[in-house]
């Protein structure tokens, strides 16, 4: 870790899907608290409390929907550090173009570091192994990891790989519909984010492995697949078929910068 000061930052905006809306980590008032809330938290606590912080995300959202519906009002909040993640929703559709989705990821990664701000995202992890639905599109996963990597080395942005941390991978940081992180995966994902950005109090500690398991029985494996096939993918199917998106009706959380405080975060 540097022996520098990190950087103060005045106002930090997270733009993206349902990821950065904080799916699924329940924030106990009926909402959503999320990666991107727990970084703005860590970021306060390390500046005594001075941020502003707009989170911009919204579910359903594929790329393309993100650069068009987010990036101007985000620019627009002249942020100084900002969070872009998408491309579940992409990979997930039919007909995926991975470079046209890494192109609009680049524009929005290149349109926020021409400012100076500090730009980050992340990558996916591979859930091929743990989750056999997830072969379904692992090869469309891998190269939009490997594009997204090497968007962030021409624009300067950030690149959290956590789809190079085997612990990520763990079924136990995600919730039942295996797209989203569960409460301890979000924790983790903020954590990786802090110790890039050289916050006080936060090392490489996030991606340690978890405390062994025993592996499940095949009778346990076969009836979770069956059962997430009822619960959640055909469901998603259905909506898929009627052109409904999860996110229909939905506008963000936190539209505005707002001071970051225990209450509203």
């Amino acid at each position: 870790m540097s022996s520098t000061a990190p950087r103060h930052y005045a106002r930090y905006v997270a733009i993206g899907d349902s990821s950065t809306e904080g799916l699924d980590d329940p924030d106990g008032r009926g909402g959503y608290r999320g990666w991107a809330n727990r970084l703005a938290a860590h970021v306060a606590s390390a500046q005594s409390g001075h941020l502003l912080y707009a989170n911009l995300g919204v579910r359903g959202r594929k790329t393309r929907e993100v650069r068009k519906e987010q990036l101007a009002p985000a620019l627009a909040m002249h942020p100084d550090l900002v969070t872009v993640f998408s491309g579940v929703n992409d990979l997930a559709r039919r007909n995926c173009n991975v470079a046209g989705v890494t192109r609009d990821m680049e524009q929005m990664f290149a349109a926020f570091t021409a400012t100076g701000a500090t730009v980050m995202t992340i990558t996916m992890p591979d859930l091929s192994e743990v989750a056999p639905i997830a072969r379904l599109v692992r090869t469309r996963l891998l190269e939009l990891n490997d594009r997204v990597r090497e968007a962030c080395a021409r624009t300067g942005a950030r690149c959290v790989d956590l789809a190079r941390v085997p612990v990520t991978s763990d079924l136990r940081l995600w919730s039942d519909d295996r797209l989203h992180a569960n409460s301890n995966g979000h924790a983790r994902i903020a954590a990786a984010l802090a110790h890039t950005l050289e916050l006080p109090g936060h090392d490489a500690s996030w991606a340690d492995p978890l405390s062994a398991a025993p592996a499940p029985s095949l009778v346990t494996r076969l009836s979770d697949e069956l059962r997430w096939t009822g619960e959640h993918l055909v469901p998603w199917l259905w909506r898929h078929a009627r052109g409904v998106s999860s996110g229909d009706g939905q506008s963000p959380k936190r539209p505005a910068l707002e001071t970051v405080s225990d209450e509203n975060i």
